[in-house]
């Protein structure tokens, strides 16, 4: 399951490479908010998948959607689309599971040792990977990194808090709830974007995995995940996401793998090992 989570999450900027050309980022995303709903609905009608019982739940899963979805993803797509270069992107949002297990230690939670070497032996890894990226394209301004910041800190406290407040409930009707609140919060800003939507296939295509790969199946292991493992172990995965992303570029647009980017895919898998080894 880590596996195939990493995989399909890695799909993200691609999917962003082949979309951003041809819609505004929040007409996007409140489009794939919408159809995914749509998607969850027939799916949760068809099983006969009960809903959230209490309103307290409904209440948790609202706020992890407005964070998880609304402001990641948000944060993310305006960072980009403003000239943030996607290797800036993903080395601030890369900082997750640091700053993860440092909420957690703060908190009164344990981390250990190997798995606080396993977190820096990662983001090390993680630079190299996006290191080429970052050379070429450093354009920042203050919009764009208040965007990545809030991406980084939306995800960061979405994942803690599902961890501590969500209870255990059918996957499918949690998503639809969460993807709900993403879409109230997306809906204004979207009306403001004074560019429209050009359905070209390429946007198409992007759309349609959005909904099915991203939202269907990523987004839906990512709260099984993080259901049932510990947050600094599952957040460590996000940093296989950047390399995963790297190796896809180079297959699909034959963009380089250099020797310093091999060398980070190889020391963010080493250290990504260390943070969800079982202890001895």
């Amino acid at each position: 399951m880590p596996a195939v989570f990493v995989i399909i999450w890695s799909t993200g900027f691609i999917v962003a490479r082949y979309a951003m050309p041809h819609a505004p980022p929040m007409k996007f995303l409140m489009a794939r908010y919408v159809l995914s709903v749509l998607a969850f609905c027939v799916w949760i009608f068809w099983a006969k998948v009960p809903w959230p019982q209490s309103p307290a739940q409904w209440r948790h899963l609202a706020v992890t959607g407005v964070l998880m979805h609304g402001g990641y993803l948000a944060g993310v797509w305006l960072a980009v689309r403003h000239g943030m270069g996607s290797g800036l992107t993903a080395l601030i949002v890369g900082f997750q599971p640091v700053l993860t297990a440092l909420w957690i230690s703060h908190g009164g939670g344990e981390v250990s040792r190997r798995q606080w070497a396993g977190l820096w032996l990662g983001f090390a890894g993680l630079v190299l990977v996006v290191l080429r990226k970052l050379v070429e394209s450093f354009e920042v301004t203050p919009f764009t990194l208040a965007m990545a910041v809030m991406a980084l800190l939306s995800i960061t406290s979405g994942t803690l808090y599902q961890k501590r407040y969500v209870m255990p409930c059918d996957v499918r009707s949690a998503n639809c709830v969460q993807l709900m609140a993403a879409g109230l919060l997306t809906l204004p800003f979207a009306l403001l974007e004074p560019d429209a939507v050009q359905w070209h296939p390429d946007l198409i295509g992007a759309m349609a995995w959005s909904v099915l790969g991203l939202t269907l199946g990523g987004s839906s292991l990512l709260y099984i995940l993080i259901q049932r493992d510990a947050a600094a172990s599952v957040s460590s995965l996000m940093y296989l996401v950047p390399p995963t992303t790297a190796i896809m570029a180079w297959f699909l647009f034959a963009e380089p793998l250099t020797p310093l980017t091999l060398l980070g895919i190889a020391l963010t898998a080493a250290g990504v090992s260390l943070v969800v080894r079982k202890p001895t």
